[in-house]
């Protein structure tokens, strides 16, 4: 990952809505009300969402324990060898119990725009707008094999219609739903997610959702497994399904391995190795991912 990423990451957040920005560090010790312990709020997916790189967990965004209100910012680069992603987004915690999220996610398709008929530099748009409750249990506390439970949706917009309809895709809107399983085991300092979506998207929904032959939302499988060799530092890998809905191309299953730091309180950065296969006829898309999320 090049230095130039990192600036594009930090670029990101700067360009957040001033609405994300009013929470400001210094004053999260009123917010917070003591916190929640170190890393265990985890970090920001792709979708905005509390939770693992590519995977959501049941964490709610933010440091807030259930006495507080809480949140985090984003903001994530994967450089592939034939595609840039970038997104960043907003997540709100209200008193560890709900979670409200927003995500704008960018895909450059660099020069295979140009092969797709779509330009070179050619640039897929999304909006992820997303809600999660915790229904039981706790990541950390409680019985020791008791996770976390919790549910979600998220609404996913794409901006690009008119490329959607001309891969096969059934809509250039829709909507996954999801329950999910989150522990922390402290005496092994393992970290265990589990995550069921309901969905229909095609590369995210990035190229909609559904075709004229696949419109169902299908059960898809999405797992963490973290080891924290600190308080600050933990590594660990993640899978996600895909569901294969498009006849033009092939869509693969997702996996990484990552590892995130947390600088301070604060903020935490994530670093990763992404395999995300075959992406709009482009195969072997593999390569780096790094995240910076600030959270209070």
């Amino acid at each position: 990952m090049s230095a130039f990423s990192a600036l594009r990451v930090a670029a990101l957040l700067s360009s957040l809505p001033a609405f994300a920005l009013i929470f400001a560090p210094a004053h999260a010790q009123e917010l917070r009300n003591g916190g929640k312990l170190l890393l265990t709020n985890g970090v920001s997916t792709i979708e905005g969402s509390g939770g693992g790189g590519l995977a959501t967990w049941s964490t709610i965004a933010g440091n807030a324990t259930q006495e507080g209100i809480g949140g985090s910012v984003h903001g994530t680069v994967i450089e592939l060898p034939d595609y840039n992603w970038t997104s960043y987004g907003v997540a709100l915690g209200f008193f560890d119990r709900v979670e409200l999220s927003y995500a704008r996610q960018n895909l450059d398709t660099i020069d295979i725009g140009t092969a797709l008929g779509l330009g070179r530099g050619y640039t897929l748009n999304q909006d992820v707008f997303g809600a999660k409750l915790r229904l039981a249990g706790d990541v950390v506390y409680g019985d020791a094999l008791m996770p976390q439970i919790a549910i979600g949706v998220q609404h996913k917009r794409s901006s690009d219609a008119a490329v959607v309809a001309a891969v096969g895709g059934g809509s250039p809107n829709g909507t996954d739903f999801y329950i999910s399983a989150t522990k922390l085991f402290l005496s092994q300092s393992v970290l265990a997610n589990a995550t069921v979506r309901f969905t229909k998207a095609n590369q995210n929904g990035l190229l909609g959702f559904g075709s004229a032959t696949a419109d169902d939302h299908r059960p898809q499988f999405e797992g963490s497994l973290a080891y924290q060799f600190s308080r600050r530092f933990v590594v660990g890998g993640e899978y996600r399904t895909k569901p294969d809905n498009l006849a033009i191309a092939r869509e693969d299953d997702w996996v990484d391995l990552f590892a995130a730091y947390a600088l301070t309180r604060n903020v935490t950065v994530t670093a990763a190795y992404v395999d995300l296969g075959s992406i709009a006829t482009a195969d072997n898309q593999r390569g780096a991912f790094l995240s910076l999320q600030a959270a209070f």
